[in-house]
């Protein structure tokens, strides 16, 4: 049987992390092992994983400090890497899959791989709302002929990039490319690296695994929407996103990068002191450029 480790990073979200526990739990195709990574979480989360007793083989990660979704998902790939699994099964902390969510990805991802050959980088799910609808943030960007393999009678659409909500990856994926780049922190870790899996080959969204994202509003996120709340945020997504359109695409789409945030700013009305902000972090970009990393052994 394809073996799986499944890895959650979480940051003081406990009770939705012991439904993530109980769901992985759930799966009729069992994991190999579950990876818990906990970001210095300060609402008893330690305390709990310390005691935890689960029909899954667990290992929790303690980080020393708050590493962001981005380091913790480099550091779960890296040890699902080395745990000799074939796939790393990755999730936030918020992600309930459904019992058969993980046995269609593997399925999915094999069908794909029949297909279009063995260079298929990854398969995601469905993700959904907690009310039933599509999860706005979440929706993978489809390639021109996403319909591809639909014709073919499987359940898989083609995409380029999606969430880490929910994302299957292949050994030897992470071998070649390496993990999410950790200075990320947050924002833009998820894009930029199924970007990087999908430069020969798309992934896909298998359409019959479902997860369920029980994120707080049910809406996409838009730079106009920034307000003194939700800055610290969007300051990681403008460096992170300029740093990559210069540094991976060249300085035109970072200038139309540029262009595109100031326009956005201003059709929302965004107080001039946020506006300023964030214009910093987008010339902070041309100086930030992380290396990629990989696995201790991948490239022995």
């Amino acid at each position: 049987m394809v073996t799986v480790a499944a890895v959650v990073v979480t940051f003081n979200r406990l009770e939705k992390l012991k439904t993530v526990i109980a769901s992985i739990e759930a799966q009729t195709h069992p994991v190999e092992k579950l990876l818990i990574i906990d970001n210095a979480s300060t609402d008893g989360t330690g305390e709990y994983l310390a005691g935890l007793s689960s029909s899954a083989p667990v290992e929790v990660v303690s980080m020393e400090k708050n590493s962001g979704g981005a380091g913790g998902f480099a550091e779960g790939m890296i040890r699902g890497y080395a745990s000799g699994a074939d796939h790393v099964w990755i999730m936030d902390d918020d992600c309930y899959p459904q019992p058969e969510a993980l046995a269609n990805l593997v399925r999915g991802f094999d069908e794909a791989v029949a297909e279009l050959g063995g260079e298929v980088p990854f398969a995601c799910s469905v993700v959904e709302f907690t009310d039933g609808s599509i999860c706005e943030m979440n929706n993978p960007v489809p390639t021109w002929d996403w319909g591809r393999l639909l014709v073919k009678g499987q359940r898989n659409v083609m995409v380029t990039a999606c969430s880490f909500v929910s994302v299957l990856i292949p050994r030897w994926a992470i071998a070649k490319h390496g993990v999410p780049y950790r200075d990320y922190f947050i924002w833009f870790d998820d894009r930029e690296y199924t970007l990087r899996l999908t430069r020969a080959c798309p992934g896909v969204q298998v359409l019959d695994s479902t997860v369920i994202h029980d994120m707080g509003d049910n809406r996409g996120v838009n730079f106009a929407m920034v307000d003194a709340k939700s800055l610290w945020k969007f300051s990681y997504g403008v460096r992170n996103e300029a740093s990559y359109q210069l540094h991976h695409r060249g300085p035109l789409y970072f200038l139309e990068f540029g262009a595109r945030l100031f326009v956005s700013l201003h059709r929302g009305r965004v107080p001039l002191k946020l506006r300023a902000a964030l214009l910093r972090k987008w010339i902070e970009g041309i100086g930030f450029n992380p290396k990629v990393e990989y696995p201790g052994d991948a490239r022995r």
